[in-house]
């Protein structure tokens, strides 16, 4: 795909989830938790999208190690912050 072309779509894709999540913020009558479990989705596909089009993540000789390490540096943030938040609800149940 052309440069010009990538990131182009990256922007557009970009605008319309950044479009989508205030819509569901500002617009939409949803519970609290579901609005914010919408975002963080939005978020993570956007995150994606910056990834492939504009960091150029799968491209050169290396492209799947690259994409592994992503991958990898992923699972590792989402042990840490799950974890966090277990350990702190769990001491602060236990003070209560």
């Amino acid at each position: 795909m052309n440069t010009i072309v990538k990131h182009t779509v990256g922007f557009i894709a970009s605008i319309v989830l950044t479009i989508l999540a205030v819509f569901v913020t500002l617009y939409t009558s949803m519970e609290l938790n579901v609005k914010i479990t919408i975002i963080f989705g939005f978020a993570f596909i956007q995150a994606a999208v910056q990834l492939l089009m504009f960091m150029h993540l799968t491209e050169g000789k290396n492209g799947n190690l690259q994409a592994f390490k992503v991958v990898f540096a992923i699972i590792i943030t989402l042990i840490t912050v799950i974890g966090t938040y277990w350990v702190m609800q769990g001491g602060h149940s236990a003070h209560l």
